[in-house]
This record gives C-alpha cells, structure tokens and sequence, in this order.
C-alpha cells in the first residue's frame, strides 16, 4: 500500500504539479485577482532570499506592499533585497536575520518585531530537507526543528501581533508530499528506525497542514491557509533532491509560478470568500488526502500534535525582565 501510495502520487504530480498542470490551470485565473494595491499593508516572508520565497516577496513589493525578509544567511539575504528594491522600485523592504531551526531566535526576533512593526500577512516559506538525521545546537531533529517547530513558534509568536491588523492572514508553504504521510505522532523527531530524509520531510509538511486547521478553528480573526507550490526549479529542490531535479528539470515550474498561489492567498479578496483553514494548489482549494489512503488520523493525534508543540516551544521561550 505504502508503494501503490507513493506511485499514484508521483503519477499524479507529473500531470498537475509540472509547468504543464500550472499552464493549464493557469487559463482559469483571473488576473484581476492579483492586480491589487496592497501600499500600507505589512508582509512577513520566511526563507525570502531565493526560490519561492523570493518570488512572493518581489511581486508583493511589487504591488507597494512593506515586506520584512526573514533569512538565515546575512549575504545571500542583502544581495536579494537589493535585487527586490532595484526590480520593484519599493524600499520599503526590511531585512531580518533569523535561523528557522533554531526556537530560541524566533522567540527573541517575535518578541522585538512585535515591537516595532505592525503585520498583516504572515508568510511561513522557510523550510529544509536535511537527508541524514542531523541535530541542532538544542539537541532537535533538524528537519523537525525548521519546517515543524520553527513554523509553529514562527505563527503562534505572531499571532497576538495579527489579531490587531486588519484582514490578517496566514499562509504557510508545504508539500503534495505529505499526502504520502499520516501523521505520526509518537516520533515526530524520527529517532527510531531508518532515517529518510525525504519522508521525514513529507511527515513535517502533513504536521504543516495540521496545524493550519488547528489553528483555524482556534484563531477565527485570521484567515488561515496551506498550499502546495507545485514542483519548481528552486535552489533547495536542486541541494536537497538532484536526482529527482535531473531527472524533471525540463518540466519543473518557475518560482515565480511556484509563488503564484501564494501571492494569491496573501492580496486577493476571493482567498479570503473562501474558509479558513485549507490546502491549496493552482488557486484552488484541494482535498489533504488521496483517495483511499490511509493516511487520516483521529481528532486527538492532531490536538495532541498541537499541545507537544506548544510544550517543546515553552522549552525556549526566554522570559524578559520587568
């Protein structure tokens, strides 16, 4: 079953997630849908300095949005704010130096931003696929640490700093590779067993879309949303899959189209017509699981997943005097 599941999914992928399934989804947009002036709304983009990230953080500066990078590599991260500034003629682009795997900073960078500015649109784009098992500074799983527990601290940090904007949004980049996974609840750092650096990846991206319906149900005055950006040429998918880049280079979206649904959810009115909560892909809301597969888990694994999360980020969070 677990073959038959990973097969239909790749089958599936090279019909609707390639360049192809975009160009052909793409003929149902509407263009009006992105034509928008977002001038003094304020956007937050993780893992913004190449890749999709990049790719939303230019067209939402490109509509006069202000856009806060947040970024691991300081010189990778100021060449790509230069580059947005010059391409977009917005400078009101920010800069913020933050690594995802590491809680400790993303409480400390929450608490300071909550601060000094205002946020409408959080992004959460950041992520890693990390193919031997490999441990943080803290002693976390890395995958985990970045695209699961970075994530989450990254939202519910924000989230005080959300409820007081205007048509708040969440938005956070996963994967059609997670609909291969169920969630598994009793390894989420994957310590028992062959280690896949792929599948592990995959079980962080379920977590991702877990966790936006948890906190749809919790956060009623946020919209939140998923979604898969279907299979682009980005840096990561070159570093982290080469064989999988060799083998469908030719067919792999932009990043600019990868992002395309992303900047959708973050500026157009329709996203928002739409419930909280869903995962998308090409503009669309789309089921989280295949047809027939067993990868549904019961209510309580997923409030579960929500309360260890909660319990593995108060491990980090500093408490500031006075």
């Amino acid at each position: 079953m677990s073959w038959y599941r990973n097969t239909v999914w790749f089958v599936k992928g090279l019909r609707e997630y390639t360049r192809g399934g975009y160009e052909s989804a793409s003929k149902h947009f509407n263009p009006a849908d992105v034509e928008v002036d977002v001038a003094g709304r304020s956007f937050l983009v993780t893992g913004a300095n190449s890749g999709i990230g990049k790719a939303t953080a230019t067209e939402i500066a490109r509509r006069g949005g202000t856009v806060h990078l947040v970024c691991r590599n300081k010189e990778r991260a100021e060449v790509a704010k230069e580059e947005i500034m010059t391409e977009t003629g917005n400078h009101n682009i920010f800069l913020h130096i933050v690594d995802l795997s590491n809680p400790k900073e993303i409480w400390k960078f929450a608490e300071k931003f909550q601060n000094e500015h205002k946020l409408n649109v959080l992004i959460n784009n950041a992520g890693c696929m990390v193919n031997n098992r490999e441990l943080t500074e803290d002693g976390l799983e890395k995958n985990f640490a970045t695209n699961t527990l970075g994530t989450y601290i990254m939202t519910t940090a924000l989230v005080p700093l959300l409820e007081k904007a205007a048509d708040a949004r969440v938005i956070t980049v996963s994967s059609g590779g997670m609909l291969v996974q169920k969630l598994n609840i009793s390894d989420l750092q994957l310590g028992n067993g062959p280690f896949d650096g792929t599948m592990v990846y995959a079980q962080n991206k379920r977590q991702q879309v877990v966790m936006t319906e948890q906190w749809a149900k919790a956060h009623r005055n946020i919209h939140f949303s998923v979604m898969h950006p279907g299979w682009a040429d980005t840096p990561a998918v070159r570093s982290s899959m080469p064989d999988f880049y060799e083998r469908m280079k030719n067919s792999l979206r932009t990043d600019t189209q990868g992002a395309d649904t992303v900047l959708w959810l973050a500026v157009s009115a329709e996203a928002t017509k739409l419930p909280s909560g869903l995962f998308f892909q090409d503009r669309q809301p789309v089921p989280t699981h295949l047809p027939l597969a067993y990868t549904h888990s019961p209510p309580e694994d997923e409030e579960k997943l929500m309360e260890v999360l909660e319990e593995f980020s108060q491990k980090f969070k500093s408490v500031s005097p006075g």
